[in-house]
């Protein structure tokens, strides 16, 4: 939860002045799991699903009806798409079968993952990329698009490392590949999706309180795009002590939401007056709450401490829950993988899954990336 805001405000900072686009693809693999699909794979722009693949249903299923709209001006591209997907499953079976051996697996629940995309900046230009694997939510290997090397951080990784470095005409593949191919299909996405994805939506704020002596919480919610940056003030500083920021969610109309805690067990109810809730979002001025106990909403009808008795009643969990919900739902579409992997920061821990020490894991290094990724027509 900190690290993804952390990592919002290091990159945009306080004013959101640029925004990130993105075209990601997520591909799993599990074993032990008799009622999921064995592969499921989806393809996301700027955090919106828009494909979806598992081993089941052996196809693709377009969830954007821009997306569907480019298929249909891309003849043919659908059908090389699904061929493409169905060679990736056998790989990523494969790997996983190979993993299993190296890691001297026989049996339970096992998840492979890949990650793996491109990101624009929409203010300079400046690009990026990077894959990644991962192996029972643990990273396994990754390629450093900055030094054209391989990150291996278990042992069992380290002769996959080797193998790759050893081909430098894949590794400058990868580089051009993530830095320019799959940017030009970011950029023609965004165009067919614009609409949808370059909107703005003006989020709502509200305070709440479990208890008198519970943290206050400042939520967000209903914002588009999700790179809203949101904190507490007193007396027009910003407050790095007290806080406990959360994790950006979905909800379920494609809108966000966000929460960020503000501890006051050690400050007078007469203090409350210099603190302020602040959420920035590119495109409108800043939204900022004053901490008044008129203004927070609690579980019992009541507003917070000191209030008359008049606030609106509302469960305040709710909210959060919903919106975990949802991130449970996505996760599943992306199989587990997003819940389980984690999160890349802000300091380059980009990685791609290769396989294993074993023959099927050089075939999927000799492969292009682009082979590998089912759901969309970022494909060479």
């Amino acid at each position: 939860m900190k690290a993804l805001t952390g990592l919002l405000l290091l990159v945009f900072g306080h004013g959101v002045s640029s925004v990130l686009h993105s075209l990601q693809y997520f591909l799993t693999s599990s074993s032990g799991l008799p009622t999921f699909p064995e592969v499921v794979a989806v393809a996301m722009v700027d955090g919106v699903q828009i494909g979806y693949y598992d081993s089941n249903i052996q196809g693709i299923v377009l969830k954007q009806a821009w997306i569907e709209q480019f298929n249909r001006d891309h003849q043919g591209e659908l059908e090389m798409i699904t061929e493409r997907a169905l060679g990736a499953q056998q790989r990523l079976k494969a790997n996983m079968f190979d993993l299993k051996k190296l890691f001297n697996q026989t049996g339970g629940i096992h998840i492979y993952q890949r990650m793996d995309g491109c990101e624009l900046d929409d203010e300079d230009g400046t690009t990026d990329g990077y894959q990644q694997f991962g192996y029972d939510g643990e990273d396994y290997i990754s390629f450093d698009l900055k030094t054209l090397t391989w990150v291996a951080p278990v042992p069992q990784a380290v002769g996959t490392k080797q193998r790759l470095e050893q081909d430098r005409a894949y590794l400058q593949y990868l580089k051009n590949f993530y830095t320019k191919q799959c940017v030009d299909w970011l950029k023609k996405y965004l165009s067919y999706g614009k609409s949808t994805l370059q909107r703005t939506e003006r989020p709502r704020v509200s305070l709440l309180q479990r208890s008198p002596s519970s943290p206050v919480v400042c939520h967000a919610t209903g914002f588009y795009p999700d790179r809203v940056v949101v904190f507490w003030r007193r007396d027009g500083q910003e407050l790095h002590e007290q806080v406990d920021p959360g994790e950006v969610l979905p909800n379920h109309d494609g809108t966000f939401q966000v929460s960020v805690d503000l501890n006051l067990t050690a400050v007078p109810q007469e203090d409350w007056g210099r603190y302020e809730c602040v959420v920035q979002l590119r495109g409108i001025e800043d939204i900022s709450t004053p901490l008044d106990p008129a203004l927070i909403r609690t579980n019992g009808g009541k507003t917070g401490v000191g209030g008359d008795g008049g606030g609106e009643h509302i469960g305040i969990t709710i909210p959060i829950v919903i919106g975990f919900v949802v991130l449970l739902l996505a996760a599943a579409a992306a199989v587990v993988g997003v819940l389980l992997y984690k999160k890349r920061n802000a300091s380059d821990k980009r990685h791609k899954p290769v396989g294993s020490d074993t023959s099927s894991e050089g075939t999927e290094g000799q492969n292009p990336a682009p082979e590998a990724r089912p759901l969309t027509t970022v494909q060479s």
